[in-house]
């Protein structure tokens, strides 16, 4: 099909469809990376079914946050025990997850986890207005040092991890470890699941140096 838009000039139109032939390659990498991604084999077994707290300071084993379904994505919000405020760009990145939410328990489990108390979580939840998101302290277990989610310094840092379960046992699946390959865009390593990035690509301008503020 071809395409034209109002008062266009050929220049535009032979630069669209160079453009449009990239887009069509990038998007056929995508759907091969997604490919191999799913063909992964088993990765290591969980070494401890780790000891969560909810908000109400009840104890959620990872292998509970799974509920109904049998892969569960974690993300790791940067937010210590000695922080005074959470990641601006961790928070930007949950504000859109908490509106998927409910789609996403559709057809896999979602949980937050952060370094910190249960009661500053809960704090946090409500004046980010996070009504969707469900968020768990990860203090006194090691699934974050364990996960590439807190460095050896106590550094927190903002990884994504698949887990999945099978009948008897629990394995990781996946993790964004592109955070930790150097580059000239890092860190994009949750490009893909932010809305914000992908937007601004669209635009003339892109996205530039933008941090989006803390909320």
């Amino acid at each position: 099909m071809t395409v034209s838009l109002p008062n266009e000039s050929t220049e535009y139109r032979l630069a669209r469809n160079a453009l449009l032939a990239a887009e069509i390659d990038l998007r056929t990498k995508i759907e091969e990376v997604a490919a191999l991604r799913r063909a992964l084999p088993s990765g290591g077994q969980i070494p401890e079914d780790y000891a969560f707290r909810d908000l109400e300071n009840e104890v959620k084993p990872l292998s509970s946050l799974f509920g109904a379904h049998n892969s569960l994505i974690v993300y790791s919000l940067m937010y210590g025990p000695d922080a005074t405020a959470p990641c601006p760009m961790c928070s930007a990145f949950l504000d859109a997850l908490n509106s998927q939410v409910d789609h996403l328990s559709k057809m896999v489990s979602v949980a937050v986890v952060a370094q910190n108390t249960p009661e500053k979580l809960l704090a946090l939840k409500q004046a980010m207005g996070w009504t969707s998101l469900p968020i768990y302290s990860a203090l006194g277990t090691g699934y974050q040092s364990d996960y590439l989610a807190e460095s050896a310094d106590g550094s927190q840092l903002p990884i994504l991890n698949v887990f999945q379960r099978n009948a008897t046992d629990i394995h990781h699946f996946w993790s964004s470890e592109m955070f930790f390959e150097p580059s000239e865009w890092h860190p994009r390593h949750v490009d893909a699941a932010w809305p914000l990035w992908n937007l601004l690509d669209f635009t003339p301008d892109g996205r530039g140096e933008f941090i989006p503020p803390l909320r």
